[in-house]
């Protein structure tokens, strides 16, 4: 079963909503009555407007109650400022979103707990990671549905399954490792002047000097990359410290790492609506870069988001972050056993 894609186009409006049930209902699964099912989604960040709506994860949720099984969508609490921060902040800006226990008709947990200090050590053993900090959701669930809104992203190329597990289940602090090294660079011609990026700097680290501009600290910088991704004038890029497929296989380890633990117990969709450039921890309205292509489901989070990446097409994710070499996700993902 691990290699094998179900795949369904993608109707506009409600259709989209019958086409996802069509596609569960295709898919075989290891779900049994009375089994405790974690819905693993990304609620999206306070201001961003493409995140994936919470109907999609609502008709999961009825599709496993029909099953018998009992869920509960879960995500888990950022590095960088903002309104997911932590626990308590993250469910107010779930439920904000349409994510509430009311609408989806099961709890919405933070799965690294309200204080950020539910996680666990499991083992790794790759090139960067001999183990991997992440949420302790395991044993709180008998199976998962990992539902991933595929889309690009500055640092990774685009983000799907292997990012939503990665980055998505890991503690706070597997992702500042995930993130070490990155840092910003300042172009003095492009910047206004605004403040932003000292504004929201979780750490620190940006400061306003003497001239006016900002300047950041490279000891206490945590590599968040949220003032790159914010600055209202482009005006901060990625000064990495190694090269950019360092943060790629770190994002691939904590995902193989996690999947060690979860696979034969879990099934990927993911949903190639909303196609925006950016990631939903974004605040604002980001460029839709592709049309939807619809819903890709399979039982490899690598496999899955190599076909995600066939049906849209490559040309947008080259356009959007000509940088970035994102393939690289998938040939270290097969040099590492995890596809």
């Amino acid at each position: 079963m691990k290699g094998t894609i179900y795949r369904q186009c993608v109707g506009l409006g409600n259709e989209s909503v019958s086409t996802l049930k069509r596609l569960l209902h295709e898919m075989p699964h290891p779900f049994r009555k009375g089994d405790n099912i974690g819905i693993k989604l990304h609620w999206g960040e306070k201001g961003n407007h493409t995140f994936l709506p919470p109907l999609f994860a609502r008709e999961i949720v009825v599709w496993l109650r029909e099953l018998g099984a009992m869920p509960f969508v879960f995500d888990t609490s950022v590095l960088y400022s903002g309104s997911r921060r932590n626990g308590s902040d993250s469910l107010k800006t779930a439920a904000a979103h349409g994510y509430s226990e009311a609408y989806l008709d099961c709890p919405v947990v933070v799965a690294d707990g309200l204080d950020g200090r539910a996680v666990i050590d499991i083992p790794a053993g790759y090139r960067h990671f001999e183990t991997v900090q992440v949420a302790d959701i395991f044993k709180r669930a008998s199976g998962f549905v990992i539902l991933s809104h595929f889309k690009g992203h500055m640092v990774s190329g685009f983000g799907g399954a292997i990012k939503n597990i990665s980055m998505g289940w890991a503690s706070r602090a597997q992702k500042q490792r995930m993130h070490s090294d990155a840092r910003p660079r300042l172009e003095k011609n492009s910047c206004s002047q605004c403040g932003l990026c000292v504004d929201i700097c979780p750490s620190g680290a940006a400061q306003i000097a003497a001239d006016g501009y900002p300047d950041y600290s490279q000891e206490l910088c945590i590599g968040c990359a949220q003032c790159i991704g914010l600055c209202p004038e482009l005006a901060l890029e990625i000064c990495w410290n190694t090269d950019i497929n360092v943060f790629q296989e770190k994002l691939v380890e904590t995902a193989a790492a996690i999947w060690k633990q979860i696979q034969g117990r879990a099934v990927l969709v993911n949903a190639m609506l909303n196609i925006a450039s950016e990631c939903d921890c974004l605040p604002g309205q980001h460029p839709i870069i592709a049309p939807d292509a619809g819903f890709v489901g399979g039982y490899n989070p690598v496999s899955v988001d190599v076909e995600s990446i066939n049906r849209i097409g490559k040309e947008p994710f080259i356009k959007a972050h000509p940088h970035v070499d994102w393939k690289h996700q998938f040939s270290y993902g097969r040099e590492i056993g995890f596809a």
